[in-house]
């Protein structure tokens, strides 16, 4: 559906466009927004900028010094609340953290004074929303919604706090990025399993995974573990030095383009605390590798069909975990099965047909 008359504008707020998942999700939106018909303008608060990305780029990371200080943030706010009011903006959709109560109050109530959109990317809402209910319903119940990434996060939304505006619309896939990087080559002479995920604090579980692989039967089949993402590298050298993999475990730091380990990982896993709606999940199953995770709230059940196209664990039962790596390395009929799946199970996120769902939202 394009739109025929005359463009509406939407500023899309972010951190960056690099790095995170909800990153990716607005990067994504963007380049179906602007195909659209819409005009877009995206605000970041950070200078870090890899995703592929449509419309105009306004990056308040440049206005950061290195101190960072309180002075500082104030000017880049004060620029954000500058260009909104200068720019006459039909829809505004955030998908920052948001986490300083005082400042996220004057936002939602105060600058964004046009129809608003807020973003929650994670089970843990109140790095979205203050645990208390008065506030947040203050803060974004009179806004135009406030978007969970499915049904069971927006339930818990609506029990948390009884917001009255909470949809569900899942994160997108851009099937036509991922076609385009997966067969950059990689120099591997080895067969691995993938970990994809930032280490800067524990919610990923690296080093459990770590452990884990070395009570696997991986290593015994020359099959190594390949962990991309950011983080301090120091702990988990010291578990693989301790279990005695250091030849079969790779930390490769963040990678512009994973999609081209996704392809060649025999399968991926995911052993997080909890998350929101992991893209490397449909990510990985675009590239026709299945995805081994745990059930944990929220996002993998909704994407995973357990033995068809991945292979979802028990919450947290990190013995249940070795089993299921080792089934996919030891069963190869069930493994060419669920790589059979693996693509035709995401066509729901497609980014148009996601899209259409944000289409619906915005033209209520």
């Amino acid at each position: 559906m394009i739109l025929s008359h005359k463009k509406k504008k939407i500023a899309l707020i972010g951190y960056r466009l690099s790095g995170g998942g909800s990153d990716k999700v607005m990067a994504n939106l963007s380049l179906f927004l602007q195909s659209q018909g819409y005009e877009i303008d995206i605000i970041i608060v950070l200078d870090e900028v890899s995703y592929p990305y449509a419309g105009k780029l306004v990056n308040l990371g440049l206005l950061k010094n290195k101190f960072n200080g309180f002075f500082n943030k104030m000017v880049r706010l004060g620029a954000l609340c500058n260009y909104l009011q200068t720019n006459r903006f039909d829809f505004i959709i955030d998908f920052r953290f948001r986490t300083k109560i005082i400042q996220e109050l004057i936002l939602a109530r105060l600058i964004y004074n046009v129809k608003t959109i807020f973003t929650v990317h994670s089970f843990l809402i109140d790095h979205y929303m203050p645990n208390n209910s008065w506030l947040t319903r203050l803060m974004y119940n009179h806004c135009l919604a406030n978007v969970a990434l499915g049904d069971e996060m927006k339930l818990y939304i609506e029990k948390s706090h009884q917001l009255k505006n909470v949809v569900a619309i899942p994160n997108s896939i851009n099937i036509e990025e991922i076609l385009q990087k997966q067969d950059e080559n990689i120099d591997f002479d080895f067969e691995f399993v993938l970990a994809v995920g930032q280490y800067e604090n524990d919610i990923k579980q690296f080093d459990k995974l770590i452990e884990t692989y070395s009570k696997s039967v991986l290593s015994q089949k020359q099959i190594h573990l390949v962990i991309v993402g950011n983080g301090d590298e120091s702990r988990l050298k010291e578990i693989i030095s301790k279990n005695n993999v250091s030849n079969f475990i790779h930390l490769l730091g963040y990678q512009n383009n994973p999609f081209k380990f996704m392809k060649r990982a025999r399968f991926l896993v995911l052993c997080s605390k909890n998350e929101g709606f992991p893209n490397v999940i449909l990510e990985s199953l675009a590239c026709k590798t299945p995805v081994v995770s745990f059930d944990c709230d929220f996002g993998p059940r909704d994407m995973i069909t357990n033995f068809k196209n991945g292979i979802l664990v028990e919450n947290q039962n990190w013995g249940k975990l070795i089993e299921a790596m080792n089934q996919l390395v030891l069963e190869e009929v069930l493994y060419q099965k669920l790589k059979e799946n693996t693509f035709e199970s995401i066509a729901p996120f497609h980014l148009e047909k996601v899209g259409a769902l944000w289409l619906n939202l915005l033209n209520e």
